[in-house]
């Protein structure tokens, strides 16, 4: 055997020329035991010996070796190295077998996220990443890091850090109007992490589940996962609608909703719907869940309150998340749970959900008990303000007479409805993409088929500066107008 030129065709290759030595001569030898190159029973050269046949050292050969032993490719005896049995020589892959699994009929089933999180104009949930004080939050951080205590480094309660439950609950009672205090509040990874932990925390497989429509497909997706039946309701100009026929033939076990800003059409569900809501879910032995994801920025009066505070004991399950307030790679969020609900949730936590990430939630609390959380809410509302009513002129210019902006009161975004019924909104959505603007299709957002679904575009403009703004607008309205 002609062990040089059999290593010099092996390193010659590109993509192994890169590798040391020792792994060259290992790969190399390995790769000829598998190929029946070096059949069973050859006895390879003495150490030394191939050492000065392939001018490498000594060293070189007995990794290689002792490699190739370990692996049970070759066995030591008294004169030398010999390669193994070829029965115990696993074969080469000349063409491997396509694999005969994949992702369940539940995976398949759950459906794909409204748009990607990305900086672009216009995605929807992206704040003014630009905007926020890192360098204060860094000294939190590192504030928060140097005063951990080594038991702080293991598992840490699976409701979450005390002192970051008791910010939160603090702020709510104030900001949002709730009734709760901190062993309410449970923290999770975000709303994602929010909405499966209701999912499957308080419903079994087949319940129905009320979700909004047109509404967020990110819920939809987490009550999928769950195996839970989502039932679309109707959502007009005071939020959503449930008749008494759905509540005899319908009957839910949660209710999805997000009545301060609806996703995605922005309108507000009204007060007295709200009561009502409340009233039936508690008869119907239902819980709510209330998605209060971008409500603390009001651009139209004062931030509304929140259904959970409405009621002494209201059958609400409050989400809220740091993603839009703070930024989403913080992956911090929260559930607020009634009272009852307490003490069986957090056994159930203790047993499936080990926490962590300590000091992101004592900094997070730190940034809230200073202040420093309520200023830079101050900040980004008047902010997102300015942005907002930059985008509502440039569409009244631009598309004023073929569309009309909707929910654009709060939040982080709003819809554009085209008043052409039959406007292809998917197709010009993709078209958009091509030119690198995100504007997820309205009619995409539909869930059944109990409505006509909207045609338009959903809008984020936190992120994208006014002077932008009217540019923008126009390769939007370029697009609508080619496709008519």
């Amino acid at each position: 055997m002609d062990y040089q030129l059999l290593f010099s065709r092996y390193t010659a290759t590109p993509a192994h020329a890169r590798w040391s030595r020792q792994r060259q001569l290992h790969e190399c030898l390995r790769s000829a035991i598998r190929s029946g190159t070096l059949g069973s029973g050859v006895r390879l050269p003495a150490t030394r010996t191939l050492a000065q046949e392939l001018g490498v050292s000594r060293n070189t050969v007995l990794y290689a070796y002792d490699q190739l032993a370990t692996e049970g490719f070759v066995l030591p005896d008294r004169r030398g190295t010999v390669v193994a049995d070829a029965t115990a020589v696993p074969p080469p892959m000349r063409q491997a077998a396509p694999l005969r699994v994949g992702l369940s009929k539940r995976a398949l089933a759950v459906p794909t996220r409204d748009a990607p999180e990305t900086p672009a104009a216009f995605a929807p949930g992206v704040p003014a990443l630009k905007e926020f004080p890192v360098t204060l939050w860094r000294r939190l951080l590192d504030r928060a890091w140097r005063g951990l205590r080594t038991a702080q480094l293991n598992y840490a309660e699976p409701t979450g850090e005390p002192a970051l439950r008791e910010a939160i609950a603090s702020h709510l009672r104030v900001a949002r109007g709730a009734l709760l205090d901190a062993s309410q509040v449970i923290i999770t990874d975000g709303t994602q992490s929010s909405l499966d932990l209701c999912a499957g925390a308080f419903a079994d497989a087949g319940d129905k589940v009320w979700i909004e429509s047109p509404g967020y497909q990110g819920a939809l997706a987490a009550f999928k996962a769950a195996q839970l039946k989502p039932v679309g309701m109707v959502v007009d100009s005071e939020g959503i609608a449930p008749t008494a026929a759905d509540w005899q033939r319908q009957r839910p076990k949660l209710i999805y909703v997000t009545p301060s800003h609806q996703y995605p059409t922005g309108s507000v569900l009204s007060l007295e719907r709200r009561m009502a809501l409340i009233a039936q879910a508690r008869s119907a032995a239902a819980l709510i869940i209330e998605d209060d994801y971008d409500s603390e920025f009001r651009h139209d009066g004062p931030p509304l309150s929140c259904m959970q505070g409405l009621a002494a004991d209201a059958p609400v399950l409050y989400l809220g998340t740091f993603s839009k307030t703070m930024f989403p790679a913080l992956r911090i969020g929260f559930v607020v749970v009634p009272a009852a609900l307490v003490e069986p949730l957090s056994a159930m936590l203790a047993r499936t959900t080990p926490r962590g990430r300590a000091a992101d939630q004592l900094a997070l609390a730190e940034f809230m008990h200073s202040g420093q959380f309520s200023l830079h809410l101050r900040r980004m509302r008047r902010l997102y303000r300015q942005r907002r009513d930059a985008l509502v002129a440039a569409l009244e210019q631009q598309l004023g007479d073929v569309a009309d902006a909707y929910g654009g009161s709060a939040g982080m975004h709003l819809a554009l409805r085209l008043r052409n019924p039959r406007a292809d909104d998917a197709a010009m959505s993709r078209a958009l993409q091509a030119q690198g603007i995100v504007a997820p299709a309205l009619s995409e957002q539909a869930i059944g088929t109990r409505v006509q679904p909207w045609r338009g575009f959903l809008l984020g403009y936190a992120q994208v500066p006014v002077e932008q703004m009217p540019g923008l607008v126009k390769q939007l309205a370029e697009v609508v107008r080619r496709f008519g």
